[in-house]
């Protein structure tokens, strides 16, 4: 099959949803190389690549779709599905051409979430209608829908009405490097790169209100009765963030709550960029804290089961299913209840270890094979 992708978040995007299309491009190219697979990109990226004998990098030509590469990438592409005879067209990320379901070409779209219809407050009006407008019309012009949980298919019924017959739960993996024992000498070098404690715990994720920040910051109040352990933070934001920010000055906990990403050395480096150096963070950390009040899956939870260290999440939405029987499930809403977590973590080495077994034997659902395996399944149904 001519198999071709939006892929622009592959390019440019440095979080989850470039995370899951860099990762899934790579995983069917090498499963599955008998078929051939085109990136839509519509400008030149600066920190991601993706290289490989059946990915072909497609970029708008004429000088008016350079200048326009949004509406290349959402509405003039389809001239060029159409001359180079593309058998399917695969959205990574909530969208379609618009237009393109009278081409003939077969389509699929990945629905991540719909986290903009249920905290609309969050979400400026504008985008709101723009987000919304794509989505309902992927959701009801696409061949299939692929829902990346159980928690999303439902919301994609519920918000949309989307056809339910149309839709198949295919979970993302991660990168393979999560999979993968860092050695000793790396994580040394890593440690020194970062100039990381001893113990730490590590928040990985953008700093913004669903993320749930704030309350990991009055757990670290509470459990500084009991023992210091510092929290690094990996992620941007903005207003949020300040609040949080505001906080943790109220506290006086400047030098227990460490920003990674504001370090100007490490926002440029393009390992850190890339999320290289990522594995050997989780690995060495005491335990990822990730206690989100909704996420369409969590990939952090997956990285961190990967990774062997302690998980701890929130017990609403689909991180149930990102984290299965091996997290440390916690109520978002009760800083009490994260620095209990935060505390087992740090002092019950027995239960820890059981809980990361566990963790290690539910992620091997989510390898690199099986998920794109599940994704090809699809492509073939719809190619049948």
């Amino acid at each position: 099959m001519q198999i071709a992708f939006d892929a622009k978040r592959a390019f440019h995007n440095g979080t989850g949803l470039g995370h899951y299309s860099r990762t899934l491009i790579r995983s069917l190219a090498s499963h599955f190389p008998e078929h051939d697979y085109w990136l839509l990109n519509p400008r030149p990226a600066r920190h991601f690549t993706l290289a490989g004998s059946q990915l072909h990098e497609v970029v708008p030509e004429k000088a008016m779709h350079k200048v326009f590469s949004s509406l290349w990438r959402s509405r003039w592409c389809k001239d060029w599905l159409i001359d180079n005879k593309i058998d399917l067209y695969h959205g990574l990320s909530h969208e379609i051409p618009f237009g393109i379901h009278k081409t003939g070409i077969a389509t699929v779209v990945t629905m991540h979430d719909l986290i903009f219809e249920r905290y609309p407050e969050q979400y400026a009006r504008l985008d709101r209608q723009i987000y919304r407008k794509k989505f309902r019309y992927a959701c009801k012009t696409a061949d299939r829908i692929i829902a990346i949980s159980e928690q999303t298919k439902a919301d994609l019924i519920n918000f949309y009405d989307a056809d339910e017959k149309k839709i198949r739960v295919c979970y993302q993996s991660c990168d393979p490097r999560f999979y993968e024992k860092v050695n000793d000498s790396e994580k040394e070098r890593i440690r020194q790169k970062y100039q990381l404690p001893p113990r730490y715990f590590l928040s990985v994720g953008s700093v913004i209100e669903r993320k749930n920040l704030m309350q990991v910051c009055k757990a670290m109040v509470l459990l500084n009765e009991k023992l210091t352990i510092p929290l690094l933070v990996i992620g941007s934001g903005g207003a949020y963030k300040r609040k949080v920010q505001d906080y943790i000055a109220s506290q006086g906990l400047q030098d227990q709550i460490i920003f990674l990403s504001d370090n100007k050395l490490f926002a440029q480096d393009p390992d850190f960029i890339s999320a290289r150096d990522f594995a050997a963070l989780y690995q060495m950390a005491t335990a990822l804290v990730y206690p989100s009040y909704f996420e369409g899956f969590g990939i952090p939870v997956l990285e961190g089961l990967c990774s062997k260290v302690a998980v701890i999440t929130s017990n609403r939405s689909c991180l149930p299913e990102a984290g299965g029987p091996g997290a440390f499930y916690v109520d978002p809403d009760q800083a009490e209840s994260i620095a209990s977590a935060l505390y087992t973590t740090a002092t019950n080495t027995e239960q820890v270890r059981q809980h990361i077994e566990l963790g290690w034997q539910y992620a091997q659902r989510f390898t690199a094979l099986q998920t794109a395996k599940a994704v090809m399944d699809v492509y073939e149904e719809v190619k049948r």
